[in-house]
């Protein structure tokens, strides 16, 4: 098993570009990580790692979560580049914002396929690499997936990420990888930017770096420890 080198851990974050991802990306790097970075439109990728001033402790790679060919290579890129993998944060995903009575299932399906497919794909490219290292996989949930809000298709796809995370965790038990669920309440970011409003609902609200904060602890935790499941809300949140 590699053990993580003084030139810092390794680790690829999806959707990384934007929200909670960037603010992730910056937070792994302060505490001195080495960094992949994938989205699916590499002129955003690379404007946003050029003002991180990482140089090469940053990879920006344009890859489609959905596809395993894609993200397989993003997966190689990583560990050609750094010679190895330690840890994937699952964070690509987006809302619809609807519900079963008004939405459009063209785009629950890409919804679907981007929440859920997307982390199942990661695990299955990353894997290997993460067995090899003793490393951690994080996947952002959402509190939508703990308590269900009526009809609303973005909660399935999230309920569907938190199974999907408890059964990672048991298929790669005994194998020294963990497995670690981060499930946000409000957060105050892009992903409300495709709702009919645009705006975060009232109601109070967390910034992106403190939900990153909980993905960064998540992979910080001593070898032989997991953290399962984090549920994060903004103080006087009910659900």
């Amino acid at each position: 098993m590699n053990s993580e080198h003084d030139n810092g851990a390794v680790t690829l974050v999806t959707g990384g570009a934007s929200g909670i991802g960037a603010a992730t990306v910056q937070r792994l790097l302060d505490a001195g990580h080495r960094v992949t970075v994938t989205g699916r439109d590499q002129a955003k990728l690379d404007a946003f790692t050029s003002q991180l001033g990482a140089g090469d402790r940053v990879l920006a790679i344009a890859a489609d979560t959905t596809d395993l060919a894609s993200i397989g290579a993003a997966v190689e890129a990583t560990v050609k580049t750094f010679g190895r993998l330690d840890h994937v944060v699952a964070n690509a995903g987006f809302s619809t914002h609807d519900n079963l009575a008004d939405g459009d299932p063209d785009h629950w399906r890409e919804m679907l396929l981007v929440n859920v497919l997307g982390p199942a794909v990661l695990v299955k490219a990353a894997l290997p690499a993460l067995t090899a290292s003793g490393g951690r996989v994080v996947m952002v949930g959402s509190t939508a997936g703990i308590k269900n809000t009526p009809g609303n298709m973005y909660s399935v796809s999230k309920s569907a990420l938190t199974s999907l995370a408890e059964n990672t965790r048991v298929l790669v038990t005994g194998s020294g990888v963990g497995v670690t669920l981060v499930a946000p309440g409000r957060v105050d970011s892009p992903f409300w930017s495709s709702h009919p409003t645009g705006v975060v609902p009232d109601g109070p609200s967390m910034t992106p770096g403190q939900v990153a904060e909980a993905v960064v602890w998540a992979l910080a935790q001593p070898a032989g420890v997991e953290v399962n499941q984090v549920v994060v809300r903004p103080t006087g949140q009910l659900h």
